[in-house]
């Protein structure tokens, strides 16, 4: 059984999340700095060689760590030590947050011990056009009795994670939302 790796500076997680990729572009770092003090972000950039996603990858931690945010590589838990993250992002043992589209989903996260869940695609979003969104309803039995807290993703601004309230949300993370003019 793989250990958990969470060495997140804060006691408590971020309720805000970014969720970058490569739509950012030179962008990111101004995206990070806008970022209220205390946030997550998730670097997820897949596309890129290894080489290159690790070198980027410490940009946007010496950014964040200056500005107090946690920083969770998406993938596995040793590649989250070997470049010094605050934990990873992912499927299985050992992540601090997990994506969840589904209740088996879910549950799966929750038995591996996934500290938030980020369930997702709420709303239609430009980083999946076309998918089958889980709307209020679908969303709200998807998280009823979750034991980790739920991270609303998907289409989100502020003003829909307003409009989460009655379903007890933790937070909310987004990459248009934070960064283009649904602020």
């Amino acid at each position: 059984m793989a250990s958990r790796y969470h060495p997140v500076h804060a006691p408590a997680l971020p309720r805000l999340w970014l969720m970058t990729d490569e739509r950012l572009g030179d962008g990111l770092m101004a995206v990070i700095r806008a970022l209220p003090p205390g946030s997550g972000i998730i670097f997820r950039h897949y596309s890129l060689p290894l080489r290159e996603r690790r070198a980027l990858f410490n940009q946007v931690r010496q950014a964040a760590r200056s500005l107090k945010h946690c920083v969770l590589w998406a993938g596995s838990v040793r590649e989250a030590r070997a470049v010094q993250a605050d934990g990873a992002h992912g499927r299985g043992r050992g992540m601090v947050s997990a994506p969840v589209h589904s209740v088996r989903e879910r549950i799966a996260a929750e038995r591996a011990g996934a500290r938030l869940l980020f369930v997702s695609p709420l709303f239609p979003t430009r980083s999946h056009p076309g998918a089958r969104t889980l709307g209020r309803v679908r969303f709200g039995l998807l998280t009823r009795g979750a034991r980790a807290p739920v991270i609303a993703l998907g289409g989100m601004t502020r003003r829909r994670a307003k409009g989460l309230s009655a379903f007890e949300i933790y937070g909310w993370a987004a990459i248009d939302g934070l960064s283009g003019p649904s602020l």
